[in-house]
């Protein structure tokens, strides 16, 4: 063994004791005749000291040594005179009797220490030096607990975890497909599943009522901080269930990952919002409920008084931003500009300012007597003190664009704290969405989404406007205004599946090619079923107080989705090429 204990490992109980380190070179100092070395592994720093009683050979060591040289020191533990209470090591040091370089190092390109110098790209390039620093152990460690945790309360509660295949079936039918030429089958592809939907599906005709799976996931989409082309979810099925059945169940392991994780306790069953809701009241919906500033509709109030804007407005909203009735001019005109950017896309921002309880001032006072003002204010919640952002236009363009406003707010003031948690559910989603470019409906969810029982009427309607008003049996979990889980109850009936299909504008031919083995599994005793996935990545990040996944996958891709470490993708040689029957060509060609 080339170590007798970790470098976290030892304390005060163990003073006196030979033993054998070995790690990294996080640090050397020199003071006078002693020499000191942090030694560093995934577990923690111990001090290494050498006095002048140390041999000639263990300082010609010390003398040769830089910093991420892996070595192996043999000492005694002693007593550290001078004690760091910031490290777990820091009551005990080891006095060196023998050093032995194991593999010397070049100069890393950054710092290897938590607050780092290396800019994001550097590090990316080499993730193997990153993933040495605390801040990434110790999301390395988040992760595991979780994928640790995540198994053990879903086994205790009859889930078994079963492994579906990576290369399938391409089914597009939302994100692109990441597809793989096939040489034995040549012109033939296979794809990488956007997740394992209709396989659990299947897993559920077979019989196996409980399922989940720790599973990658691949979509060959454009990234943001929260998306990667692979990713993880925890997916879930279950057989015989209703929607309560199945959220109650995936809150209680929730709860566990909070508990065992965290631990912190939520005694109350998480709240449950409907979709219309979570739109009317937060322009959203992954509602951010850690603070209000709730959005108001005051459509009917501002019409008919001369303004314009409003008076052709579909919807005219309104959120109370608290304690900002200071705002200078120059500070709204910037906030007008930031919601005119595409990102938010608004025309523009109407603002009342309510002083005291005489002031009021706003951007459409001559429209409206001062009267009229408090009236709107106070019907947005606003109090003295507060500021009124106003918003009109298309009902949902505005709402979305007035609920990115009140999280910009929530940023701005300091009310979205990491170390807060809200979670909800958010329920009754639309199960189709009308495209005015194609004049088609798309699945809002995926195509074996259920309807809710109550909407079949209208599910059967040749109305568009009935269509409209179908809502999902569907299900959304919202962690801190981010998206962590989702699912639905399935359909499991082939003549609700055929009718989705032909809402969805899929024809016989098309179902049977895209869909065909899940549609003849469901002749053989489909049982009724749901399910969900959660996001692993995300889950790790808010747990871990960030907003990016990055730092919680070993080795993310970048935003252009290019592996920096390995460099990848990349070019294939001719004769693999030629293997695949396949061929380059330009995007000029193309």
């Amino acid at each position: 063994m080339y170590r007798t204990h970790t470098c976290g490992e030892l304390r005060i109980k163990d003073v006196g004791k030979k033993v054998t380190l070995a790690g990294w070179v996080q640090r050397i100092r020199k003071m006078g005749s002693l020499s000191f070395i942090d030694l560093r592994d995934r577990y923690g720093i111990t001090q290494l000291v050498a006095d002048a009683n140390a041999s000639a050979d263990i300082n010609n060591e010390i003398s040769t040594l830089g910093r991420e040289f892996v070595i192996q020191a043999l000492g005694s533990v002693a007593e550290r005179s001078s004690k760091n209470s910031r490290i777990e090591t820091g009551e005990i040091e080891i006095k060196l009797l023998g050093l032995k370089i194991l593999n010397k190092a070049e100069i890393p390109p950054f710092t290897i220490e938590d607050n780092t110098d290396g800019g994001e790209d550097l590090r990316a390039q080499f993730r193997y030096l990153d993933l040495r620093r605390g801040p990434l152990q110790r999301a390395m460690h988040l992760r595991h607990v979780m994928s640790q945790e995540t198994r053990k309360y879903l086994s205790s509660v009859g889930f078994w975890e079963i492994e579906t295949p990576v290369l399938v079936k391409s089914t597009p039918e939302g994100a692109r497909d990441f597809v793989v030429p096939s040489r034995m089958n040549p012109g033939e592809f296979y794809a990488l599943p956007q997740s394992p939907q209709t396989m659990k599906q299947l897993l559920m005709v077979a019989g196996y009522d409980r399922y989940f799976q720790i599973a990658k996931c691949f979509r060959d989409e454009d990234l943001r901080a929260d998306r990667q082309p692979e990713f993880t979810q925890i997916d879930c099925e279950m057989s015989f269930v209703e929607r309560d059945d199945i959220i109650d169940t995936f809150e209680g392991m929730i709860k566990h990952l909070f508990k065992t994780i965290l631990n912190r306790d939520f005694n109350e069953p998480f709240m449950k919002m409907p979709y219309k809701v979570a739109m009317d009241d937060y322009g959203s919906d992954k509602p951010d409920i850690r603070f209000g500033m709730k959005m108001h509709e005051i459509t009917d109030m501002v019409k008919g008084k001369g303004f314009g804007v409003f008076d052709s407005a579909e919807y005219v909203g309104a959120i109370a931003v608290p304690g900002c009735a200071g705002y200078s001019r120059k500070q709204l005109d910037e906030l007008t500009e930031w919601v005119k950017r595409p990102q938010v896309g608004a025309k523009g921002l109407v603002n009342i300012k309510i002083e005291n309880e005489d002031a009021v001032k706003s951007s459409i006072g001559k429209f409206y007597s001062d009267e009229e003002l408090k009236s709107i204010a106070e019907s947005a919640g606003a109090a003295v003190g507060d500021l009124v952002l106003i918003m009109s236009g298309p009902a949902r363009k505005t709402k979305i664009a007035l609920g990115t406003l009140r999280i910009e707010m929530g940023n701005r003031l300091g009310l979205r704290d990491s170390s807060v948690f809200a979670p909800l559910w958010v329920v009754d989603f639309p199960l189709l969405e009308w495209d005015e470019e194609t004049q088609r409906f798309y699945a809002e969810h995926h195509p074996f989404t259920a309807p809710k029982p109550s909407d079949m009427d209208k599910f059967y309607s040749d109305k568009k406007e009935d269509l409209e008003q179908v809502n999902a049996d569907a299900y959304d979990f919202i962690l801190n205004g981010t998206e962590v889980g989702g699912g639905s109850i399935r359909i499991h009936n082939s003549d609700i599946q055929e009718r989705m299909f032909q809402v969805l504008g899929i024809g016989k031919e098309e179902a049977d090619y895209k869909f065909g083995f899940l549609i003849n599994a469901f002749k053989y005793g489909a049982p009724p079923h749901g399910g969900l996935a959660f996001g692993l990545d995300r889950f790790c990040a808010l747990f871990g107080g960030q907003d990016s996944i990055r730092d919680y996958i070993a080795f993310p891709k970048n935003n252009v989705g290019r592996d920096m470490t390995l460099d990848a993708p990349s070019e294939i040689e001719k004769v693999q090429m030629d293997e695949l029957c396949l061929k380059t060509v330009s995007p000029a060609e193309k």
